[in-house]
């Protein structure tokens, strides 16, 4: 089988150590749109929080509600800084004696650092858990065949502007079934199912599934179409939460005080934040090649936003996740580059 590492093609990724692709990525792609696919996302960080008080400590510095956090449960979580924006975007799984965070290559160094500095007195014991833990995920309709017993993911409804104080339920606003899995852990998410294994075990685990393989290329199409963000792709330094659509999934409206709080207040009840999270679609004229991150979005020769992801789609051909200003129009013609781009109005 033919493997092409991220860093063969881009040495200078953030997704080095894992497989781009294996030979073939628009056949991988059909894969995980309609069946099941294994995707190595070993590259992923993963901060440990063991200790009694975890959950009430995790609850207080970061927008999720955990305060219930126990047994075999998963959700996300931001921390964002004191002026709200987005600093960090972790995944949070708990078996019932740590909780495991598992967030973007190369983040999970300033997410531990943040927490060391705000435990004090707490009962926790944050530490980088990367060298033990791997994650895999199962991508594809066929993912929740393999683990019949993990309930769908459940995502609340984003409350209105001007929701009554106490209308949010007091429980993390995604919630992520867990069950124990090879040594590690096992988590239903949007996209599949999710492996947090020893890193030990990785290849025994990939060979006991025997679930065809599929490159981060393929992976990160499926997540565009899905218009999933991810904390430095779909983020900059500006970022809130609602601008980047975290706020359904990681974010509790109505629950006690945590850094950056205000801004996602104030924001959420004027209901209008500066900018939006959209999908994009590009005419592949000038250009075969998908745009960098980071390039800048322009509608008359000024610049409106920039591109996160953008992707080669098996179906959609050329398409991006982009963040543009919020009085951009849906019908505006807009260019990257030397292609046009559309936004996608759905």
């Amino acid at each position: 089988m033919t493997v092409v590492m991220v860093e063969d093609l881009d040495p200078s990724s953030a997704d080095a150590g894992v497989a781009a692709h294996y030979g073939d990525p628009m056949r991988e792609q059909r894969t995980l749109a309609t069946a099941v696919g294994l995707v190595d996302r070993s590259n992923r960080d993963v901060i440990a929080v063991p200790g009694e008080e975890r959950a009430s400590w995790l609850h207080t510095l970061t927008t999720q509600h955990l305060s219930d956090l126990s047994g075999l449960s998963g959700s996300e979580l931001l921390v964002l800084s004191p002026h709200g924006h987005v600093e960090q975007h972790a995944y949070v799984t708990e078996d019932g004696e740590t909780a495991w965070l598992d967030t973007e290559p190369g983040a999970g160094a300033g997410l531990l650092k943040y927490l060391e500095m705000m435990r004090f007195f707490s009962k926790v014991e944050p530490r980088d858990a990367t060298p033990e833990i791997a994650v895999l995920s199962l991508v594809g309709p066929g993912a929740a065949d393999l683990f019949p017993e993990l309930a769908e993911p459940r995502v609340g409804a984003v409350p209105g502007p001007k929701f009554a104080a106490g209308s949010v339920p007091a429980h993390a606003t995604s919630r992520y079934a867990v069950r124990e899995f090879e040594g590690g852990l096992a988590r239903r998410v949007p996209l599949g199912v999710d492996l947090l294994v020893p890193r030990e075990t990785r290849t025994r685990v990939i060979e006991a599934l025997g679930v065809p393989m599929a490159g981060l290329w393929a992976y990160e199409a499926i997540r565009v179409e899905r218009r999933i963000p991810r904390l430095g792709w779909e983020t900059d330094h500006r970022t809130i939460p609602a601008e980047a659509d975290f706020i359904a999934s990681a974010v509790h409206l109505d629950k006690g005080c945590y850094r950056g709080q205000e801004t996602v207040a104030r924001v959420h009840h004027l209901g209008r934040p500066p900018r939006r999270l959209v999908l994009l679609h590009f005419d592949g004229i000038a250009s075969d090649q998908p745009p960098a991150q980071g390039t800048p979005v322009t509608l008359d020769d000024r610049e409106v936003g920039f591109v996160g992801t953008a992707v080669r789609h098996h179906e959609l051909g050329m398409i991006a996740l982009a963040v543009l200003k919020r009085n951009v129009p849906d019908d505006a013609a807009l260019r990257v580059g030397e292609s046009v781009a559309a936004v996608d109005p759905a």
